[in-house]
């Protein structure tokens, strides 16, 4: 196996910068893989990275930790593994806009909320409504993904979640201001998002080639928190041109560099911090509490290559 295919949770953003950084600095080519990517805008997100990676269509895919939960849980189960979390720390928030007079999560009552339809997101930021002293009677709507953010600076919807290193800093950038609530806020665990995932048989046939690349990528994140000027030189040549015209990418690392976690931390899953919102999903009744003895993630392939 010398050729891995990565399904993208989302068009090219910063959340992505250490996948590409590896490329460039050609990481992967020095441990002899070649690494493919697929963007989500290829098909206008028909089919999402857990799809693609059900079909085999992709060798791994980004996700949030859901998706792991997910596939393990339907009714023609998938071995999904996470393997590398993005982000130590939640970088999302639910958002309106500030001259839309929502103040807090309880002002969403009877209020449009574009939804990205990921599993439990409804529910999620129904209970944060609810642990805001609301009623949890949010209007859904479902609009087409690769244009959610838009129905918020369109007025469509009320409120939508993003994240704050990308979004967040596009409507910095253009003076758009932004009421944000945090997960943490309102009592709801982080559940690392978004995650690198694989089919633990398909992992378990190519250890070395995997760890590798993975190993890779973690280098790629490491350089780009390290030497960010650099980085961004090397990234942004990635990114959607529509998306250089409205985001700084230097602005967007600033913001997110740090959130790689240190160079030991980086790609890890706290055992602690799944349990934590693995719990919370059984205690909620989203999940049964067989998940809770589920193999969903594991750290063995960032430094423990089987050679």
């Amino acid at each position: 196996m010398n050729t891995i295919k990565i399904a993208l949770d989302w068009t090219v953003n910063i959340n992505h910068i250490g996948l590409f950084v590896a490329q460039d600095l050609g990481y992967y080519h020095e441990i002899g893989m070649n690494v493919q990517f697929i963007n989500p805008s290829e098909d206008n997100y028909n089919l999402t990275p857990g799809k693609k990676l059900d079909l085999d269509l992709a060798d791994l895919a980004l996700a949030p930790f859901e998706t792991v939960i997910s596939l393990n849980n339907k009714a023609n189960p998938i071995d999904a593994i996470a393997v590398f979390a993005i982000l130590q720390n939640d970088l999302s928030s639910l958002v309106s806009l500030k001259s839309s007079g929502i103040n807090s999560p309880k002002d969403l009552d009877k209020k449009i909320y574009a939804s990205y339809k990921a599993r439990y997101e409804d529910q999620i930021v129904k209970e944060m409504v609810v642990n805001d002293g609301g009623r949890g009677e949010l209007v859904l709507t479902y609009p087409e993904k690769l244009g959610i953010w838009n129905t918020l600076l369109t007025k469509e919807a009320h409120s939508t979640w993003i994240f704050d290193n990308w979004e967040g800093v596009e409507a910095e950038s253009q003076g758009i201001e932004l009421t944000k609530f945090r997960l943490n806020d309102y009592s709801i665990p982080y559940g690392y998002s978004p995650v690198i995932l694989g089919k633990k048989s398909k992992l378990n046939q190519s250890v070395d080639a995997f760890a590798g690349v993975i190993q890779a990528i973690r280098k790629g994140y490491g350089f780009a928190a390290q030497n960010p000027k650099q980085a961004v030189e090397l990234f942004q040549k990635h990114v959607h041109p529509a998306d250089l015209q409205k985001i700084d990418i230097s602005r967007a690392l600033a913001i997110t560099k740090d959130h790689f976690g240190s160079e030991d931390s980086i790609g890890k899953m706290n055992p602690h911090r799944v349990h934590s919102f693995l719990q919370w999903l059984v205690d909620k009744k989203l999940e049964d509490a067989s998940i809770l003895t589920q193999n969903l993630f594991s750290n063995f392939f960032l430094n423990n290559p089987a050679s």
